[in-house]
Parts: structure tokens; sequence; C-alpha cells
């Protein structure tokens, strides 16, 4: 056992960047993922979202990719993640390949890559394939974009995958409004997986995660709660209750 540790410690020192591609992609890929720290450092491709983590489009051989790269954490965490634990750019990639094995919607997972300097892990990216669902739960709130005649319809799409997520036993703890894509026919996708934990979902935790970020008036919850009831075969009324105590908005 000792013997074995010490070539694991032994391995990650020899080899500081570690990077996964998925079999269905190309040679030529594998060289534009080890690139990704460069082209990040350089302010290479669009840039989506920058805040803790750092979103980028890239376009690679006539295909748009995402690339997250995830924030360095603090030292603890970093010696952790160095050596004790999957980075959130694996648990994200391996997290999607499992939804989609379950016939659940996430943008085509690409590749991950982490770096780590000695033992301290620094960071690490996750790459996707880019979405072609031109909504997200946001723009049901906002009113504007997506058709008040498809709202109810978009809404029931949500519940029923939510149910079938939970039914598969996984749980999003980060079920907010920009994570979840769809439109515009019946595609639903969910992003930001590396906070799904895989364990039995009943009612009352499920209900809750339904509700507690994806904010909706009364009318729509009542549509949430009663369409996530019917496909898990729960008490309408009983959903309902649970849907509008944790939901932001009372009215």
């Amino acid at each position: 056992m000792k013997n074995s540790t010490t070539r694991s410690i032994f391995s990650l020192l020899l080899h500081p960047t570690r990077m996964v591609v998925s079999d269905e992609q190309d040679e030529a890929l594998k060289g534009f993922v080890r690139s990704l720290p460069m082209l990040f450092q350089t302010n290479q491709g669009t840039l989506l979202y920058k805040g803790r983590n750092e979103l980028r489009v890239f376009v690679h051989e006539g295909q748009e990719m995402v690339v997250k790269a995830f924030v360095r954490p603090h030292i603890l965490n970093r010696f952790i993640y160095g050596i004790l634990r999957k980075s959130k750019a694996q648990r994200s990639y391996e997290y999607a390949r499992r939804l989609r094995q379950e016939g659940l919607g996430s943008p085509t997972p690409v590749a991950w890559l982490t770096e780590r300097n000695g033992l301290l892990f620094t960071r690490s990216y996750y790459v996707s394939l880019k979405s072609t669902c031109p909504y997200t739960y946001r723009d049901i709130q906002d009113g504007k974009v997506v058709p008040q005649s498809e709202e109810e319809r978009y809404l029931r799409l949500v519940a029923r995958f939510v149910a079938r997520l939970h039914d598969r036993g996984m749980l999003h703890r980060d079920l907010s409004q920009g994570n979840v894509l769809f439109g515009p026919g019946d595609e639903v996708e969910l992003i930001d997986l590396n906070r799904i934990r895989f364990r039995r979902v009943g009612m009352e935790e499920g209900c809750r995660n339904l509700s507690e970020r994806l904010l909706a008036n009364r009318r729509q919850r009542e549509i949430l709660a009663t369409t996530y009831a019917e496909a898990r075969g729960f008490d309408k009324a009983e959903c309902l209750k649970i849907v509008s105590q944790y939901n932001g908005i009372k009215d």
C-alpha cells in the first residue's frame, strides 16, 4: 500500500497536467485542449462570462466549443484537488456523459484538462460543444424572449426534465435560472454540472430543488408543481405546497 501511494505521488509530480478527450473527437483536438491555459492567459476566443470562473467560445475545425476555466481554489482545496479529489472540470465532463447516457440533455462533453504545480492544484478546464438551445429559464421570467403562448409548454418541459433527473437519482444543487437551457423544440439541457449529487431524491427534496432557484409566479408554480407531481406519481396539492414554500417569489 505504501509503495502504491508513493508511486501515485511520484506520477503526479511527473505529470503536472492531466487531460481526457472523448473518443468521438479527432487527434487534432488534443493540441487545442493542451493549449487552453495559454489561450486563456492571452484572452483568445470570445468571452461569454467572467466572474469567479470564466467562459469563452472557441471555434476548432468549424465546431463551436464552450470552455469553462474554473477559478484557482484556496490553498487547502488546492491540495485536496491536487491529490484526493476530482477537479470540477473532470466532474463536469463525467456527469455530462452520465446524463446523456440516461437520455437527459446536456451539451456534448468534449474534454477536460487540469494543471498542478507540484502536488498543488492550480486550474481546470471543461470543454463542451456549444448548445443549440436558444433560451434559458431566465427568459421565461423576463417575459420578453419566450413567446407567452409557448410559456406553459416550456415550463412543463422543464418540470418533466427535472422529474426524470430526480427519478434517476440525480440532484443538481445549482439548478438556477441560467443553468437550464431549452427550445426551440422539445430540447432541455442542463449545464454547470459539477455540483450534481447522486442519491435517492424524495418528494420534499425534489420539490424544493425544483423551486428554490427557478423563480415562478403563482400560475407558473402551479404548472411546475403539478407537472412534476404527475411525472413522479406524487400528490399534486402537496407538491404545490412545497414548491410555493420554497420559491423566491411570494405573491
